[in-house]
């Protein structure tokens, strides 16, 4: 199968050798041995919005090089080692009752258009969010909940009162736990706008304005461009020399028989993930191409874990019993085997499978409550049967209404599409009237997710932990549940599940919340909270999120693999600076 699948990609790819060139540069001043090329998996909405804290420049105002390449974060987190890298910031140290953080800033940080980075921009940026009465704009939630007051000490130190201990909020907020951080606005700039309808786009004012290593030169529907600016902060203060890149593109690519073509004829450095089988159509034609690992499956493990969601609002989802069968009629290993063409394991639990995790995942699987990689169909059926439906045909019936299922799958990537057209089949044999709802990216993000309108949902919601498992258990605390209608803080608990269980299963979690990162007692309870979650189903975890990234070598060396793990090598995460500062021209 592989082998059929290899040859018509590779067929696919021939033919496609002069159809689908892309020029790299806008202007002829930056040569493509200068210039990285990043495989953008998704469109781009609106190319005149760079506001990273609105849904609407969620894309351009992070994803297209603003938290790669413009915004930099205080520290960032190798997901490898677990270690913590200062970078604007210097440290971050709490006080014996961890309700007290001080943040020290780097000395001679700037922004880009030549003002001093300090301490009242980072106090700004937070009392920005905690006066965000619509709690619309990201991380408005999480510091509403977590900080009291914030404060200025001296120009490069803040001081955070929190509202309750929390020894993870360094981990949680500032440290690219996972995708990206909180990122700090320049005061000058943003104090005298809306930032909820603040664009933060004018190339001739020289916005959007950050301290990293490169400004936007260009923006378009399908393509972001950055220019390095020579007079970065961190080379004039020895911080850290001057990436070798001049530039950096991002350029939105539709389809993976695309993305195949451009990074084999050496369009694009950075890809974003494909097939098995596509990827080794790539080195069949360009011995240049490295992805982690140099054999199958090639791929590495990304931290968040791909699952079902819940509307608990909704029947007959507002039964356990119900979201208990669809979890047994749910086979993870032909989700595996046809979604992911073998690259990837079958989720255990909620939690990614990092060494770090081992203790939590570990007292799960001892505790009986670990999930079957196979299905059990009938199981299933006695389930749903034993609440008082019948197979009439095809389908399960009820008081004359078939059991039907709307799944809404984000289209943004073929992996939700494919894994969600496995999960429909898997249904629609097992008596259930499953059909998909896809929705484009903006639309996910910015209302069904956030506002509960859905019924079932593929996501990865219960990401947050991995080193230490309170960031996802946290996200289902029944102290996050709004209507259907009104947005969900943080994302958190999007499922709206409540009641008893939910209550007691947030007083576990309550009790791990203070105590610190590797406490002895943490993986007993989370044992005794995961029991709540088996047997209330709110989500579904399914598999290991994997990806699969072809690498060009041609121009640039020093990408990330697992020969030289510096860092994960996801490159749309706020972490990515450390990769365009390893990078090196390949002559």
């Amino acid at each position: 199968m592989r082998k059929k699948s290899f040859l018509f990609v590779l067929l696919i790819a021939a033919l496609m050798v002069t159809s689908f060139g892309i020029p790299v540069a806008a202007q002829d001043d930056v040569a493509r041995e200068d210039t990285v090329v990043f495989d953008l998996d998704r469109t781009i909405p609106d190319a005149s919005v760079f506001n990273p804290y609105t849904p609407g420049g969620q894309v351009t105002g992070r994803l297209t090089g603003g938290h790669q390449a413009l915004w930099e974060p205080l520290f960032i987190l190798n997901p490898i080692t677990g270690e913590i890298q200062p970078w604007l910031g210097v440290s971050f140290e709490a006080n014996d009752t961890n309700d007290v953080w001080v943040l020290t800033l780097r000395e001679g940080v700037a922004w880009s258009d030549g003002e001093a980075f300090n301490a009242d921009d980072v106090i700004f940026t937070i009392e920005m969010l905690l006066n965000d009465e619509s709690v619309s704009l990201t991380d408005a939630g999480n510091m509403q909940r977590w900080v009291e007051s914030v404060e200025a000490t001296d120009e490069l130190t803040v001081q955070f009162n929190l509202t309750e201990p929390n020894p993870r909020f360094q981990l949680d907020y500032f440290s690219v736990r996972i995708n990206d951080s909180l990122l700090i606005m320049p005061e000058h700039i943003w104090a005298d706008v809306d930032p909820v309808t603040f664009t933060n786009f004018d190339l001739e004012a020289g916005w959007p304005v950050g301290t990293g290593p490169y400004t936007l030169s260009n923006a378009s529907v399908d393509r972001v461009v950055w220019d390095r600016n020579d007079d970065w902060w961190g080379a004039a203060t020895g911080f850290m020399e001057l990436p070798e890149p001049l530039r950096l593109v991002w350029q939105s690519i539709g389809t993976e028989d695309t993305r195949v073509q451009l990074i084999a004829n050496n369009e694009i450095d950075a890809g974003q993930n494909v097939s098995p089988a596509a990827y080794e159509a790539i080195i069949a034609q360009n011995d240049s191409i490295i992805a982690w690992f140099p054999d199958f499956p090639y791929a590495f493990a990304d931290v968040c874990v791909r699952q079902l969601d819940f509307n608990t609002t909704v029947a007959p989802w507002d039964s356990a019993n119900m979201r208990n069968a669809i979890n047994m009629i749910i086979d993870r290993e032909e989700i595996v085997e046809f979604a992911y063409d073998g690259t990837t394991e079958a989720a255990t639990t909620m939690f990614v499978g990092y060494g770090a995790m081992d203790p939590y995942n570990n007292a799960i699987a001892d505790a009986g409550l670990a999930l079957s990689p196979n299905a059990d169909v009938e199981a299933g059926q006695a389930l749903i049967e034993a609440e008082g439906y019948a197979l009439d045909g095809d389908f399960y019936a009820k008081d004359g209404e078939t059991l039907t299922m709307n799944l809404t799958v984000n289209t943004a990537s073929t992996e939700y599409t494919r894994t969600v057209d496995v999960i429909i089949e898997q249904l629609r044999d097992a008596g259930i009237d499953a059909v998909a709802n896809p929705v484009d990216n903006s639309t996910f993000w910015g209302d069904a997710a956030p506002f509960g309108n859905y019924e079932v949902a593929y996501s990865w919601l219960s990401c947050g932990s991995i080193n230490e498992p309170w960031a996802s258990m946290d996200r289902y605390r029944s102290e996050y549940v709004v209507p259907v209608g009104e947005r969900s803080p943080g994302f958190n608990n999007t499922a709206r599940w409540d009641g008893d269980a939910a209550d007691a299963y947030s007083e576990i979690v309550d009790q791990i919340a203070p105590l610190p990162l590797g406490d002895p007692a943490i993986p007993e309870l989370v044992v005794e909270a995961y029991s709540i979650l088996v047997d209330e189903r709110p989500f579904i975890p399914l598999v290991q999120s994997t990806k699969l990234l072809p690498y060009n070598t041609t121009y640039w060396t020093g990408w990330p693999t697992s020969d030289d793990p510096y860092l994960a090598p996801a490159h749309w995460k706020g972490s990515t600076h450390l990769i365009i500062h390893n990078l090196t021209r390949a002559n």
